[in-house]
């Protein structure tokens, strides 16, 4: 099953793609800016890499000299001792050889870790800047396959095949300039051969690059669709669907398979034509080099060196294909990586940002006529013409039933999304002319779905405020009726809690997500459905304690227990987008609108231990 990608990465991905058409490189090139930081490093590993291929192309020098003078010398002491010379020549240029060879290797590895590290935390830190929107349908298995695998491709190509490349590109293009020095008429002959071997090459090569992305991109829905799953544990165990999504995952890695097995086919194709054209181009100019020996044109020894950039020359050839493969590969892994890159959040700070003015006893909040559709759904208007007026330190509880737009809300306040018209203000303020991080300051968050992360119960409270102390978290987990459980727990307050709080009940997680908003300790503090997992017992004490961090502060409440609601000091309906009523709760509960309809029904399921969620 394929996985949709996200819209918002469909056009860079379009002009992403539309350039690497041309070409690999130009995939490549989006690199540049991380490699640019370690320009000194990247000088040192191509002069090492530089000194490891004339080692290597000076070994035949040295063969040669070996073969004419020290075999050949007539008199055995001057033999010996041209020998000796000899060898000791080879055994420095061997030497040197290994010293600029593992020189190369550590510098080239170093550059490949760091900018993979770079990379991953650059395509991580943009991705986590990104609005919900880019959520609502970028699935997060694809950004996880593209921060593994693709970085893990990039990393191959820079840390080593790059280097490999470059190494075997000055090898082979050293050998075939001796080779041409030293034989031109036949090795001309030869170098036009090899032209011609160019241009099947390239055409194979657009397939493999073609085949390496769809093959990312298949790998990315498996993994997409793996976490979606992970993530949904219960749900799949509770309906008995373990082997319909074992199937499913199947058929996805089954599809990575076979464009893996294509693009693998096409390569091997290229492997092979390479190394075979080549090879037997080069023995072509080998065997007119026996003849010339036989001649008496050339000496053995010249001859020998002649053999040795033979091979030098076609291992390189060799090299050279397998890391074009690498290469194309990697291609197509930037390319996605540039992708989530390119991705813009419609939402962003303002270039010319406003200061909040100072907030005393709550913040002030207005909604002026404010419409919205999610971009997802820009046919439905989510909210229609509302205009809402919050006075610091006042409590209003917004209630209607599912899909009203009471979350939109919060989310317009928050600035997740923007509003499509109207003004949404804090302290008179337009939020759009807000940096985000001063926005989000002043406000504290209880969301229905509490989110636990998988670390100590300290941390999870201190999320609110990583600067707080020990006492000050705990004060706040007091305030929120969670320290008698955390301090139960075995390592108390240092116990992990478990990937998304699975060691916790749902009441538990409620709790830790409100202590943290308590240690905020915001001027505004928006309670979405803040009770709704909490057992009659635990609402009692959790809804004490919002009482008491609602003082001093402005509160906006999305409620559907009286409880909260009957202590608001004002209550708005909203129904279809739109604001129908407003009033206390006796007030609305008289005028038998919706509000008392939705009253009338919770007081007829209460006493059952139910209640109906707005």
């Amino acid at each position: 099953m394929a996985v949709d990608s996200s819209p918002a990465l469909r056009a860079p991905r379009a002009a992403t793609r539309a350039a690497a058409a041309k070409g690999s490189a130009r995939s490549l090139s989006g690199l540049l800016p991380f490699l640019r930081p370690y320009r000194g490093r990247i000088v040192l590993a191509l002069l090492f890499l530089l000194g490891a291929a004339a080692s290597t192309l000076v070994l035949p020098v040295a063969l040669r000299s070996l073969i004419d003078q020290g075999l050949v010398a007539a008199d055995p002491g001057q033999r010996v001792m041209a020998l000796r010379e000899h060898f000791g020549a080879l055994f420095v240029v061997g030497a040197a050889l290994g010293v600029f060879s593992a020189a190369r290797f550590y510098m080239v590895t170093w550059i490949g870790e760091r900018v993979t590290a770079d990379l991953r935390n650059a395509v991580y830190g943009h991705v986590l800047r990104q609005s919900p929107e880019f959520f609502e349908t970028t699935q997060t298995g694809e950004v996880l396959s593209r921060l593994t695998t693709d970085t893990t491709l990039v990393q191959t190509v820079v840390g080593s095949s790059l280097s490999m490349g470059l190494r075997n590109s000055v090898m082979g293009v050293g050998a075939l300039a001796m080779l041409i020095v030293t034989n031109p008429y036949v090795m001309t002959q030869v170098l036009g051969i090899l032209v011609l071997v160019v241009l099947p090459s390239l055409y194979f090569g657009r397939r493999v690059r073609r085949l390496s992305r769809a093959s990312q991109d298949r790998v990315a829905d498996a993994s997409a669709i793996a976490a979606e799953v992970l993530n949904a544990i219960p749900v799949v165990q509770g309906f008995a669907q373990e082997p319909q999504e074992t199937q499913r995952f199947a058929r996805s890695t089954e599809e990575a398979f076979d464009t893996a097995r294509r693009r693998t086919a096409v390569r091997s194709v290229l492997v092979a034509f390479i190394i075979s054209a080549t090879f037997g181009a080069l023995l072509w100019g080998l065997y007119q080099g026996t003849q010339a020996v036989l001649g008496g044109r050339i000496t053995a020894g010249h001859l020998g060196q002649t053999v040795v950039y033979v091979i030098i020359l076609v291992s390189s050839v060799a090299v050279l294909s397998e890391v074009y493969g690498d290469l194309l590969r990697a291609a197509g892994a930037t390319e996605r990586l540039m992708e989530l890159l390119a991705a813009r959040s419609p939402v962003a700070d303002p270039a010319m940002p406003r200061a909040l003015p100072a907030a005393r006893g709550g913040s002030a909040l207005a909604f002026e006529q404010v419409g919205f559709s999610y971009p997802s759904r820009p046919q439905h208007a989510t909210l229609r013409d509302v205009s809402l007026q919050v006075q610091p330190g006042e409590t209003v509880a917004v209630v209607g039933p599912s899909g009203a737009g009471k979350s939109t809300l919060f989310h317009l306040l928050l600035r997740f999304y923007d509003a499509g018209s109207g003004v949404v203000r804090l302290d008179g303020v337009p939020v759009r002319e807000l940096k985000l991080a001063d926005l989000r300051g002043r406000i504290g968050l209880v969301p229905q779905d509490s989110t636990v992360f998988s670390t100590t119960a300290m941390e999870n409270i201190r999320y609110g405020r990583p600067d707080a102390s020990d006492a000050e978290v705990m004060a706040a987990a007091r305030a929120a009726f969670a320290h008698d459980f955390i301090a139960a727990l075995p390592e108390g307050y240092a116990s992990h809690l478990g990937e998304r709080g699975v060691r916790l009940s749902g009441g538990q997680r409620q709790r830790i997500a409100i202590a943290r908003a308590m240690l905020k300790n915001p001027p505004l503090l928006l309670l979405d459905e803040a009770t709704s997992a909490l057992d009659a017992e635990s609402e009692r004490m959790v809804q004490a304690a919002l009482e008491a961090a609602m003082k001093h502060r402005t509160t906006l409440v999305i409620a559907h227990r009286l409880a909260t609601v009957q202590r608001a000091d004002r209550i708005v309906v909203l129904d279809g987008g739109r604001i129908v009523e407003t009033g206390r709760h006796a007030e609305l509960v008289a005028r038998g609108g919706l509000y008392a309809r939705l009253a009338a029904m919770q007081f007829d399921l209460e006493p059952a231990g139910e209640a109906v969620r707005s």
